[in-house]
């Protein structure tokens, strides 16, 4: 084989090799990946029987958890999961399962407690209720991450319009909160356009870089995964 071939060869080297190592060396810069070339590749992988969520990974390095936590909510472009919404309204709303201020006493029953904790992955509440809402479901709610808070859920106005906007919100919405210098986010399924999923990994990553105290000195590397898959190392610009 002459050096041209051997040379054409190396170029045409294929970014994720299925029958070795899943993660290729990240400082080799020929074999990092953009999200579009990741995704076509993480697509050729055996078909689940169910929709894999698709998942964004930033590692981090001299990151000290304590001391620079991050705490955020990122606002995606596209929906990015279906949520079960509960409310605590002054009155009934056809869109949303509501709780009125009159049905509160019902949940001092534990059981009843415990369902609305199984029954529903985020609230919303009055802001006039808040008080109310606190007593009765907060230490609850709280520890399990489902209180409405100012920044997601409270709302002023019980319009319609107003209730389906917030609901539309909690779906194209995540938290972000560092417990470990490695941040693990769902940003779509694989069932979405490839389009969908660069701009939401887009968003997260560019919200990520600006909350990072040393910006992108603080990135180990960045990689992306579908649930049943190995992860591929990508660049994200």
């Amino acid at each position: 084989m002459t050096e041209g071939k051997k040379e054409d060869n190396i170029e045409k080297i294929k970014l994720y090799d299925t029958s070795k190592t899943k993660v290729f060396d990240s400082t080799q810069k020929s074999r990092i990946s953009d999200i579009a070339e990741a995704l076509k590749e993480l697509r050729k992988q055996d078909k689940r029987k169910f929709n894999q969520s698709v998942d964004l990974i930033i590692n981090l390095r001299e990151f000290d958890v304590k001391k620079q936590s991050i705490n955020i909510f990122v606002n995606l472009p596209y929906k990015v999961k279906e949520v079960k919404v509960g409310a605590f309204l002054e009155k009934k709303n056809k869109l949303v399962n509501t709780i009125t201020q009159q049905e509160f006493g019902k949940f001092k029953d534990k059981k009843e407690m415990k369902n609305l904790l199984k029954d529903y992955d985020v609230f919303i509440a009055n802001a006039k209720l808040m008080p109310a809402v606190a007593t009765s479901f907060g230490r609850i709610l709280g520890p399990a991450g489902k209180m409405p808070s100012p920044q997601l859920g409270i709302i002023s106005d019980e319009s319609e319009a107003n209730i389906k906007k917030t609901i539309e919100k909690f779906e194209k919405v995540i938290k972000i909160k560092t417990k470990e210098p490695s941040i693990k986010v769902a940003i779509g399924k694989e069932s979405m356009k490839d389009e969908e999923i660069i701009e939401n990994a887009k968003s997260v990553f560019k919200l990520v870089l600006n909350s990072l105290p040393k910006n992108r000195e603080n990135l180990r590397n960045i990689m992306i995964k579908f649930s049943m898959t190995k992860p591929i190392k990508i660049d994200i610009k």
